[in-house]
């Protein structure tokens, strides 16, 4: 690995704990900062080309996933579980959506390099689709930090072509997209803390689109699946 990578690696580790910091301090934000620091620091080791850079630079970056997901709503102490099948995470797809076609729902599950399960869905309505997917992350951490961000309660951006921003989908942390030119859109809860449930609208009428197919889909069911 290059050092240039490595001290690449250093300098997002601390740029995002400072984003980390800036947005709050509750019990949750507090414990996810902790393990962002902790995993900068193990970064700034193994860059430094100290012995053990690799032994690391591992532990750095699962301290820095851990940080992300509990920053995600995830629990950074859970361990990784097997994922259910993408058959039991097609069950909970609705069978009709209103004035919509459903197409046949497809599934994979993938044991290495990370271990998950997901299934997906599409609807059309003349020029416009919706494309459900569902994630079984399995408490896996690598998966769910990279949202840490936009789970973030207030996050908000907003530029003259759309905004993102931070929503509650039922009563799942997530966040929603919006383009006004293209009136494309993307909404993404995560539930139960491990499963990711994500909407992608094309050419569609608003965001309230998305939101009614999250709302038909059986997310009960899904937060019960073990």
């Amino acid at each position: 690995m290059s050092r240039t990578f490595r001290t690449g690696n250093v300098a997002l580790a601390v740029g995002l704990s400072v984003l980390v910091v800036a947005c709050g301090g509750d019990s949750r934000q507090e414990a996810a900062v902790e393990e962002l620091e902790k995993g900068a620091e193990q970064l700034k080791q193994a860059a430094s080309g100290s012995e053990n850079s690799a032994e690391q630079m591992a532990k750095g970056l699962e301290s820095m996933a851990k940080g992300f997901g509990a920053m995600a709503g995830g629990d950074p102490n859970a361990k990784p579980v097997d994922p259910v099948s993408f058959r039991d995470l097609m069950a909970t797809f609705p069978e009709s959506f209103a004035g919509w076609e459903r197409g046949k729902p497809t599934g994979e599950r993938m044991s290495s390099p990370v271990n998950f399960s997901a299934a997906e869905v599409r609807f059309r309505k003349g020029e416009s689709s919706l494309e459900l997917k569902i994630t079984d992350s399995g408490f896996n951490q690598m998966l769910i930090a990279p949202f840490a961000m936009f789970l973030t309660a207030g996050y908000e951006k907003e530029t003259e072509k759309g905004y993102e921003k931070s929503v509650k989908v039922g009563d799942y942390p997530g966040w929603e997209e919006w383009n006004d030119e293209g009136k494309d859109g993307e909404l993404n809860a995560i539930v139960n803390k491990r499963f990711m449930v994500q909407v992608q609208g094309r050419n569609i009428d608003g965001p309230k689109t998305m939101h009614d197919l999250v709302a038909a889909t059986n997310l009960k069911q899904l937060a019960d699946t073990k």
